[in-house]
């Protein structure tokens, strides 16, 4: 009985999205027969999906580039990757120009199904219709690989038309970019690579739990669904002084930096997409997004508490354990080595009130991306199978709270839940 009624009800709320919801024009997606693809065209658009970071989800570990086929995890079930290559059969072949612009701009598929906004229509969307055209005729040169697409796995209801309807009718609306006067023209060209093909608010905002961007907390970081990381805060509530954005521009275009270096799926982010952007592109993505209004993340589950008496325990004890495997590194000042080992001083990531960051980075270790900025990055080891999770949660309480950080110390029990 109650599926029956969570299906009337999905069946109300769908007629009224049939008949509220903006639709599509034949017109917008109709091919251009002037506009040939030629080399400048083409490149342009390689130049573009890179800047989208298309291969971060459209290719497997061991599959060809653009292929599709990667698992796309979400809290509703699994979503899997479509082929981009311009196979007949399973890709792209058969597509026109306009109806790949209808995809990235209206969400729909050449059949007019409606496709899950884990593909980021919602920010693709914004991408202009020259734009889409010439990342079409990029594709359309690669070499065509047959690889059918794999059916989505989701729980019922969200695997169907109807919700997607219903979600569509709440959420999206489809748009163009539209400049912004009395900004400068780096700052429109950051607005558009940023909120388009960049989707950078697609980690970087919070989701309800229909998965719709909550968009009062709009890029200020939080949890990451499915992948175990936390996205860091891009909006500030104090402005970003120009040394810092100098900063940002050589950490998002190098993967590291004069005090930090990416991690986890960001780091991902700038081997295959950031590095290869052109320097002014990146500038003017910092110059978009050092003006981001400030906006505070929703309040997250706290962390386990831990006494004082424990705490000033487990400081002394991580006090020792720094010197013995940290300092050689990050010095014993924790300001680090310039390029070579991020500064723990003042570091957002050690200090931030989700330790979920810093905890991956200390059990799991890992490298910054290779870049041509950064060749031959330098790691970190991973200190789980050396350390007890009271040794890890008392190095990690003690650089919480050392050099100025003032964060709250880390409690053993916290390191046996990874």
């Amino acid at each position: 009985m109650r599926k029956l009624i969570l299906i009337a009800a999905l069946a109300g709320l769908a007629a009224l999205a049939w008949l509220y919801a903006p639709d599509w024009r034949e017109d917008e997606i109709a091919g251009d027969p002037l506009s040939p693809a030629t080399p400048e065209k083409i490149e342009t658009g390689r130049y573009l999906t890179i800047a989208g970071n298309c291969l971060g989800c459209h290719t497997t570990a061991d599959g060809a580039p653009y292929s599709g086929g990667r698992r796309i995890p979400t809290p509703y079930g699994n979503i899997y990757s479509s082929n981009l290559t311009p196979d007949t059969e399973t890709g792209l072949g058969q597509w026109t120009a306009g109806e790949f612009y209808r995809a990235l701009h209206h969400g729909r598929s050449r059949d007019g199904r409606l496709l899950y906004p884990a593909f980021p229509y919602t920010n693709y969307t914004r991408v202009s219709r020259q734009d889409s055209d010439a990342i079409f005729a990029y594709l359309q040169t690669l070499p065509a690989i047959n690889q059918a697409q794999q059916p989505a796995n989701l729980r019922f209801p969200y695997n169907t038309q109807l919700a997607l309807r219903v979600w569509r009718a709440m959420y999206f609306q489809p748009e163009n970019h539209v400049t912004t006067p009395e900004q400068s023209a780096q700052w429109n060209r950051g607005a558009y690579l940023v909120e388009g093909l960049g989707h950078c608010n697609a980690c970087h905002t919070t989701r309800g739990w229909l998965g719709a961007k909550d968009e009062a907390a709009a890029y200020a970081g939080g949890p990451i669904p499915m992948l175990g990381w936390d996205a860091m805060p891009l909006a500030s509530e104090s402005p970003m002084s120009d040394a810092d954005a100098a900063e940002m521009v050589t950490l998002l275009h190098a993967g590291t930096s004069e005090y930090n270096v990416t991690t986890g799926p960001m780091a991902e982010v700038v081997a295959q997409s950031l590095q290869h952007l052109s320097r002014s592109d990146i500038e003017a993505m910092v110059s978009y997004i050092r003006k981001l209004p400030a906006s505070k993340a929703p309040t997250t589950t706290p962390e386990l508490p831990v006494s004082q008496t424990r705490a000033n325990k487990l400081f002394a004890q991580g006090k020792a354990l720094y010197a013995q495997h940290c300092a050689n590194c990050h010095g014993e000042d924790g300001r680090g080595e310039a390029f070579k080992y991020p500064a723990l001083a003042g570091n957002r990531l050690v200090t931030s009130a989700s330790t979920n960051n810093v905890m991956r980075s200390v059990l799991f270790g890992g490298f910054a991306p290779s870049t041509q900025g950064n060749p031959r990055p330098y790691g970190m080891p991973p200190f789980r199978p050396q350390l007890s999770d009271e040794e890890l949660a008392a190095v990690l309480s003690f650089i919480r709270a050392s050099w100025g950080n003032n964060a709250a110390p880390v409690s053993p029990a916290q390191i046996s839940r990874f």
